[in-house]
């Protein structure tokens, strides 16, 4: 199995970034935005409080592991949710994202 992937992010300006990511360290799709320089604001550091970290998968979302009920009570508070909204710090990067796509929301 591979021990990194590639992920495609858009920021609110719309510029593409494609992230190399290791997939062996415990890492979130927050904080591989962070260590890429990338402007998400995820306030509260990861630990699901605050949606700053809000952002839309674009492809490959069965993919990822379902939303629990505390980051689905957060995407509920915020007017910019659509269906394929998630909490970037709530994804835990696995070999199966390989390709993902995701659009930072904007605060």
């Amino acid at each position: 199995m591979k021990n990194e992937i590639t992920i495609t992010v858009t920021d609110q300006e719309g510029n593409i970034h494609s992230l190399i990511c290791p997939v062996d360290m415990g890492l979130t799709l927050k904080d591989i935005c962070k260590v890429y320089d990338l402007p998400m604001e995820a306030m509260c550091g990861g630990m699901a409080m605050c949606a700053t970290c809000h952002c839309y998968i674009l492809n490959n979302a069965s993919s990822l592991t379902e939303k629990n009920d505390i980051e689905e009570a957060l995407l509920s508070e915020l007017f910019t949710t659509e269906v394929n909204s998630r909490l970037a710090c709530q994804i835990y990067l696995t070999g199966q994202m390989d390709g993902l796509s995701v659009e930072i929301a904007a605060n």
